[in-house]
This record gives C-alpha cells, sequence and structure tokens, in this order.
C-alpha cells in the first residue's frame, strides 16, 4: 500500500502533485510483489514532470512484470527504453504548444527553450524506485534521488547502497538523460533466509522533511512494529495525514511513501 500527498509548497503555488506510485498486487502477479514511486523534477523546464512519474510507474510494471522480464544486466536499459516510447506517445499526442515554449524562454531564457525544443523528452524527467519481492529473491532498481529502507524481522533498518551526495539536492539523475541507463542503480537479494519482514519506498520529499537521516531511518523500525501489533489498517488511515504533516512542517514537497510487507508468522 502506499500514499502520495501534494506538497504544502506545490498547494501554495497552484502546482500539481508530481510524484507516483504504483504497485501490482499478489492476485493480479501470483508469486511476487511489485512496487514503484517516481519523483517529477518539477523544474521549470521539466513542465510536464507529473505525467512523467506517472509514465515511470507504468514502465515499471510492464517491464519488471512482464511475462518474460529482461535479464538483470539489461533490465536498466530496457526501463528506460520503454519510459521514452511511453513519452514519444504522449507527445505524438500532446504535442507541447508554443505558448509553453514561449513561458520558459521568459522565465529560463532561449537556451532553456532551445533544450527543449531539440529534446522535448526533457519536459517530462522524473526518478523512479522500485522493488520485486519473489518467494526467494528481493531486487531493487533506482535512478535519482529518493530512498528505499528494508526492515528485517527484528527491526533492523539499511538501504540496498549508501545514499551519496550524487543523489541529494535539487540536482539529480533522471530519465529523461540520455545516459539514464548507466545511471540506474541495481541490488538483488537471492538469499531468502536474508528477505526483508518490509520495505519502504519514498521520495525525497519525506526523508527531507527530518532534520537528521537517523530520524527517518527510524519510520521503517517504527511501521513494522505497528504492523505487528495492529496490523495495516491503522497506517492506512492515518498514512496520508501523517505525509501531509511532514510536508508542511518540513520540506514542503510532495511525498509519496509505498509499503511492501510479509504477513504471517515468518514476519513476526
Amino acid at each position: 500500500m502506499g500514499r502520495s500527498v501534494r506538497g504544502a509548497s506545490h498547494v501554495r503555488s497552484g502546482l500539481p502533485n508530481q510524484d507516483a506510485i504504483g504497485w501490482v498486487e499478489p492476485g493480479d502477479s501470483p508469486g511476487s510483489l511489485l512496487l514503484a514511486v517516481a519523483d517529477g523534477h518539477g523544474s521549470a523546464k521539466c513542465f510536464r514532470s507529473d505525467c512523467g512519474s506517472r509514465l515511470a510507474i507504468e514502465a515499471a510494471k510492464s517491464v519488471l512484470r512482464a511475462p518474460q522480464p529482461p535479464v538483470p544486466e539489461e533490465t536498466p536499459a530496457e526501463l528506460v527504453r520503454q519510459w521514452r516510447k511511453s513519452v514519444q506517445h504522449h507527445l505524438c499526442e500532446n504535442p507541447i504548444p508554443t505558448s509553453a515554449l514561449l513561458k520558459l524562454e521568459r522565465k529560463l531564457g532561449k537556451e532553456a527553450r532551445g533544450s527543449v525544443e531539440s529534446d522535448p523528452i526533457l519536459a517530462y524527467g522524473s526518478t523512479l524506485l522500485a522493488a520485486l519481492v519473489t518467494d526467494g529473491a528481493a531486487s531493487y532498481w533506482q535512478l535519482g534521488d529518493g530512498d528505499i529502507l528494508t526492515v528485517s524481522s527484528t527491526g533492523e533498518v539499511s538501504r540496498p547502497w549508501t545514499r551519496d551526495g550524487a543523489q541529494i539536492g535539487d540536482e539529480t539523475t533522471s530519465l529523461a538523460t540520455r545516459d539514464a541507463a548507466r545511471e540506474v542503480r541495481t541490488h538483488v537479494v537471492r538469499d531468502p533466509g536474508s528477505l526483508p519482514a518490509l520495505i519502504l519506498l519514498s521520495t525525497d520529499g519525506y526523508a527531507n522533511s527530518f532534520r537528521e537521516d537517523g530520524g527517518f531511518l527510524a519510520v521503517g523500525p517504527d511501521l513494522l512494529r505497528m504492523l505487528h501489533a495492529e496490523g495495516i489498517a491503522p497506517i492506512e488511515e492515518n498514512l496520508e495525514t501523517w505525509l501531509r504533516e511532514a510536508s508542511e512542517q518540513g520540506s514542503g514537497d510532495d511525498i509519496t511513501v509505498g509499503l511492501l510487507w510479509r504477513d504471517g508468522p515468518s514476519a513476526a
């Protein structure tokens, strides 16, 4: 499950929520679970990134849950290829109007307008994070900023990779860049005994709402304890409110959080 909320600053400025979230339920995909979140960049140049993030989620579903998914080494390239194909289709049906280019020129200058005119895919820039879990393995993908947290059955929290400076701040890698496939991080855990009890995916607006990374990391174990004690219902009921408060009191950005968890005795 998960929730996505429009950032407090976007509410004030009239901008839409540029995040997106999606998942594939067990009933729709026997033997596996897929969760993905995406964050449209929202800059003046990326004025269609709310659409770009939605197309990123659809690309993740299409590629990672295909009847014959690509081999792991080819998955990043296929994710980017599928996203760009969807963006091109959207552009064919919805060409960028001259008025949008003029608005961009007034704000950022002729060079910015020229870059989007020559490569209109830039207008759709977005990040993408995804987790795919089967009975015996967990696979993670990340392009751009945002966070993936894994929580063990004993409450130990970790990330599939180090959160480094290249993924923090206003600049981030993007599906819209031509070398995007090379920037996709991939991590696979094939030991069934090492699979987490909870996986949390979030756009960067959530972690940026905490003063310290430690406070953000504590969210994962806290949610797992709540799951064990009360089930998923209280989280489903309150998560949207929690995220809206985090945006209002913290980053002001759109915030999206997705959760993937194990039920039953093995998760306790």
